[in-house]
């Protein structure tokens, strides 16, 4: 590594220069010129891919965040773009220790190009043990055929214009607007998976599995459940009514183009638009930090299902 590479790492990383090879090595093997040249128009094209920032932000209006709004979000429950067909069976659970996937974020990513595309959301779930993403992180160095197990699952979703769900023509954001009132009846603990499970004594919460139904009726629903007189089909699993207080903060994720974004914004304005901001910086978050190079590939499956 130059002297300028190594400087640069230790301060202001806008100063970083990363010398040639010519610089570091006086005996290097010559390259084709047309080698360089056609390197140099892989390097042109992949200049002029646009790049899109995601910043977290509390959401100014509860209802930005409903599904009918077609929301980018991170942490609280999925706004699912169908709200019928959700991923069940194992797709649901972690390959490892089997516990159900949390939600981790979902981003609106239409292609126009296609009818078939006109809406289209990727969603990303994840288990909350550190020793399943590192099991997750050995699976992926195996290159094996066999169908291979994870940790961190992303799902795709993608509607027509005209579906039976949403309106074909665009959402007012002002608070009027309103979805099919068709969806599926959620988990009324994690309010994330289809509640396919039914509490027998009150017949209105809705499980996805038994080990939900379990950690709510030692949370409270024992004493609910006996009160409770609604008919099973009125089970209310809004993000309002879970049960679950182990849910990420659920922030709106507002969407910039790189090439408009202020490079040489103040150190305080980074800050307040940074994912976590610094007083926040508690210990499951350091942690997190310690172990960032375990899982920071999963993110490349998004680029996958972005492409697709």
């Amino acid at each position: 590594m130059s002297k300028e590479v190594a400087s640069g790492m230790s301060g202001d990383f806008r100063t970083l220069r990363i010398s040639s090879l010519d610089e570091e090595e006086e005996n290097e093997v010559k390259v084709d010129d047309d080698c360089d040249e056609d390197d140099e128009e892989d390097n042109d094209d992949e200049e002029q891919v646009p790049v899109t920032l995601g910043f977290l932000e509390k959401p100014k209006n509860w209802w930005s965040l409903l599904r009918q709004l077609f929301p980018s979000k991170a942490g609280g429950v999925p706004a699912w773009l169908d709200p019928i067909n959700l991923p069940s069976g194992r797709s649901c659970v972690c390959d490892f220790c089997g516990e159900p996937l949390q939600f981790l974020l979902q981003v609106y990513a239409p292609l126009s190009e296609k009818e078939s595309t006109f809406h289209r959301t990727l969603f990303v779930f994840m288990c909350r043990s550190m020793s399943c993403l590192l099991q997750d992180q050995h699976e992926q160095w195996k290159h094996q055929e066999e169908k291979a197990s994870r940790s961190v699952k992303v799902f795709r979703c993608q509607l027509a214009r005209s579906n039976p769900f949403y309106s074909s023509e665009p959402p007012r954001h002002d608070g009027t607007d309103k979805p099919s009132g068709i969806e599926a009846a959620l988990c009324n603990w994690c309010g994330t998976w289809k509640g396919d499970k039914v509490c027998s004594s009150c017949r209105r919460a809705r499980y996805c599995l038994e080990k939900h139904q379990s950690m709510h009726w030692r949370s409270g629903h024992k004493i609910d459940c006996q009160q409770l007189s609604i008919p099973p089909q009125s089970s209310d699993s809004s993000p309002g009514n879970i049960a679950s207080k182990t849910l990420w903060t659920q922030y709106e994720i507002i969407n910039e183009d790189e090439c408009e974004f202020d490079t040489e914004m103040s150190e305080d304005h980074e800050y307040a638009n940074a994912l976590v901001s610094g007083n926040r910086m508690d210990d499951t978050f350091k942690s997190l930090l310690d172990n960032f190079e375990v899982w920071i590939a999963k993110p490349m499956i998004l680029e996958l299902y972005l492409s697709a």
